[in-house]
């Protein structure tokens, strides 16, 4: 049976560096420099295998790298976990004056979001923005497999953890994906969908976490679990309701926090060895006791 590990833990953020930065070629030359899609990749120095995808979160217009990759992937990397952080294309487009805020729905109406599309604002410039983010995450899927074997990655535990849009970002990509581009794992983060879903075939085992009381993600997040269940695709949802988890802000004073990661369809293949730092997979992790 396909399960998921959620792992948690406090952690110190340690000086985490890229070893390697990669353009994808879903980079237009129109784009500034600083704006080109790349991946930022982090390799343990005890691999068992497994690789992550970090799409950070930013509402689609910026990039919360700081918390959702640098962070995270000290964390994995501890855990003999590659994290690669993804910068993919976002909306540079000025907010629109006229922009009325969506009206909120709660976690008892997911009916609200048909085909768990959770886009508040939907506009041709907006949409194209979520494709072209979309692309650059699905060539990035592509190029950690063509590097797998330098990297020592295996090609089939190689997943998305998406954050907030970020999530958004990934469930898009996992939707369009083919054979080589799709993950082996998908994991969001208060990141519902931002676009109607459609389930593909040999959907890859999805894991959310959200917390109930967040408006219009939560909903959003019961529709999509919703719509994988019914396309008979393997699907978990864990819902926090204390207020707290499963993610919060690293506080200002302390540089401490609480991360939570999902690795693999199969993680027992991944977590074999404890004395390697790494988990047993025939159980879930309870992270809502951890807090900042």
């Amino acid at each position: 049976m396909k399960r998921f590990a959620l792992l948690s833990m406090l952690f110190l953020p340690l000086a985490t560096m890229a070893q390697k930065q990669y353009f994808l070629p879903t980079a237009s030359s129109s784009d500034d420099e600083k704006d080109k899609p790349m991946i930022e990749v982090y390799l343990p120095q005890q691999p068992n295998g497994c690789a992550v995808v970090l799409c950070p979160g930013g509402a689609m217009r910026w990039l919360s790298w700081e918390n959702d990759v640098v962070k995270m992937a000290s964390f994995l990397n501890e855990h003999g976990i590659a994290a690669i952080g993804l910068r993919y294309h976002l909306n540079k487009a000025p907010m629109p004056q006229d922009m009325k805020m969506p009206p909120m729905v709660d976690v008892t109406h997911p009916e609200a979001f048909p085909q768990a599309d959770a886009n508040p604002i939907h506009n041709a410039s907006g949409d194209s923005i979520i494709q072209l983010a979309a692309l650059d995450a699905k060539a990035a899927i592509r190029m950690v497999r063509e590097h797998a074997d330098e990297w020592h990655i295996s090609k089939d535990k190689i997943g998305f953890l998406g954050f907030s849009a970020g999530g958004g970002v990934a469930i898009a990509a996992t939707m369009s994906a083919d054979n080589v581009e799709r993950p082996d794992f998908l994991c969001t983060n208060f990141g519902p969908s931002l676009m109607p879903v459609t389930v593909p075939q040999d959907a890859p085992p999805l894991l959310i976490l959200t917390r109930a009381d967040h408006p219009n993600v939560a909903a959003g997040l019961v529709a999509l679990f919703m719509e994988w269940k019914k396309a008979g695709a393997n699907a978990e949802l864990h819902m926090y309701g204390d207020g707290k988890g499963p993610y919060e802000l690293m506080p200002q004073n302390a540089g401490r926090g609480c991360s939570f990661v999902i690795v693999g369809k199969n993680t027992d293949e991944c977590h074999r060895d404890q004395s390697k730092h790494e988990y047993e997979a025939n159980r879930l992790h309870d992270g809502r006791k951890y807090s900042h």
